[in-house]
C-alpha cells in the first residue's frame, strides 16, 4: 500500500524530487518504490525523462483506480477515527469571493466554536485554483469541477435571476422578452477574462445571450450595487440578492423588479438562506471528517 500511495504523489507532482519532498522520503527511496510496484505488477506505468515524468497509458489507468482506492481507506480510517477523538489540526478552505463571505463565514464561525482544536485558513476567490498544489483541503466552488483527482459532492442548486431597479425600468421601460434585452444596459459579469453569456431556457429550448453592456464587473457584489443604483439589467445569483428583492420595510414596497410575470425564462425566486445554512455546514463536517481534498459545487440552474 506505501508502494502506491508513493506512486500517486509522484504521478500528481509529475517529480520524482517534488514526490519526495511532500511525503518526507529520499528520492532514491521514492524511486525504488516505483520501480518494486511496476515489477510486481509486470507494467510499466511512467515514462521518465531528464526533465518530466507522465503516465504511461496504464499508469492513467492505474492511478485512477489508486485515488479511488486510497480515498476509501482514508474514509473508513477517519471514520472510525471520529468516535474515538475529535478532529484536530488546521482546515485551509477556498472559498467564492461574495458567497463565502455572505453565506460561509456565518458558519464557519458556529464550526469554530463546535470543533475548539480546528483552525481555519480561507482564502476567497472567483479564480479556480489547483487544491493540491496551492495545498487546499476544501473548496466551495460555483459550476462543475472536472478534476478526477479531487472527490465532489453536489451541495445545491445556484439559481439566477434577472432584475433592475424600478428607477431603471421606470426610464428605460421593461423588456417583454429576450431579443428585446438587446436594446437595454446589461450588465455583465467578468470571469476568465471574459464576460459571462447569460442562459435561459425559452419553452424548453436552450438560448445563449452574449452580453455586452457599458458595464462589467469582476466582482458579483459591485455588480449588485451597480444595479441598485440604476446602472441597468443584471443577472444575479439569488443567494446574493434575495434580500433585496423582498419588501422594503422603510418604503413599503420592492427596492428591486424582476420580471418573473413578464418574461417567460425567468427563474422563480426561493428563499434560500436556511437551505444555504444548512447545506454549508454539512460540506464543512464531511470534509473535516473525512480528512480529504474535497471540491464542494453548486451547479447553476438556467
Amino acid at each position: 500500500m506505501k508502494d502506491i500511495s508513493v506512486f500517486v504523489h509522484v504521478a500528481e507532482a509529475k517529480s520524482f524530487t517534488a514526490a519526495a519532498e511532500r511525503i518526507g522520503l529520499s528520492r532514491s527511496a521514492v524511486g525504488k518504490s516505483i520501480v518494486r510496484l511496476e515489477d510486481r505488477l509486470g507494467v510499466r506505468l511512467l515514462q521518465r525523462t531528464t526533465r518530466s515524468v507522465s503516465l504511461t497509458g496504464e499508469g492513467a489507468a492505474f492511478h485512477e483506480r489508486c485515488v479511488r482506492l486510497l480515498a476509501d481507506l482514508d474514509e473508513a480510517e477517519m471514520a472510525m477515527l471520529s468516535h474515538s477523538q475529535a478532529p484536530r489540526g488546521r482546515l485551509r478552505l477556498d472559498l467564492p469571493v461574495s458567497f463565502g463571505r455572505l453565506h460561509v463565514l456565518p458558519v464557519l464561525n458556529e464550526f469554530i466554536r463546535k470543533w475548539p482544536e480546528i483552525s481555519v485558513s480561507a482564502s476567497f476567490g472567483d479564480r479556480y485554483v489547483d487544491l493540491i498544489d496551492e495545498g487546499v483541503d476544501l473548496a466551495i466552488r460555483i459550476g462543475s469541477s472536472e478534476d478526477s483527482r479531487l472527490m465532489n459532492r453536489f451541495l445545491a442548486r445556484h439559481r439566477l435571476v434577472t432584475c433592475a431597479s424600478p428607477a431603471y425600468l421606470a426610464e428605460r421601460g421593461t423588456p417583454r422578452n429576450i431579443d428585446a434585452l438587446a436594446q437595454h444596459s446589461c450588465l455583465a459579469f467578468v470571469h476568465g477574462g471574459r464576460s459571462v453569456d447569460w442562459r435561459f431556457n425559452e419553452n424548453g429550448q436552450a438560448r445563449v445571450i452574449a452580453i455586452n453592456g457599458r458595464f462589467v464587473a469582476t466582482n458579483a457584489e459591485a455588480l449588485r450595487d451597480a444595479t441598485i443604483a440604476g446602472f441597468g439589467i443584471a443577472r444575479l445569483a439569488t443567494f446574493l440578492v434575495s434580500d433585496d428583492l423582498r419588501a422594503d420595510p422603510q418604503r413599503g414596497r420592492r427596492r428591486w423588479c424582476t420580471h418573473s410575470r413578464r418574461l417567460s425564462f425567468e427563474q422563480a425566486l426561493v428563499a434560500e438562506g436556511a437551505y444555504i445554512h444548512r447545506c454549508v455546514d454539512r460540506g464543512l463536517a464531511a470534509g473535516t471528517a473525512l480528512g480529504q481534498r474535497r471540491d464542494f459545487t453548486a451547479r447553476t440552474s438556467d
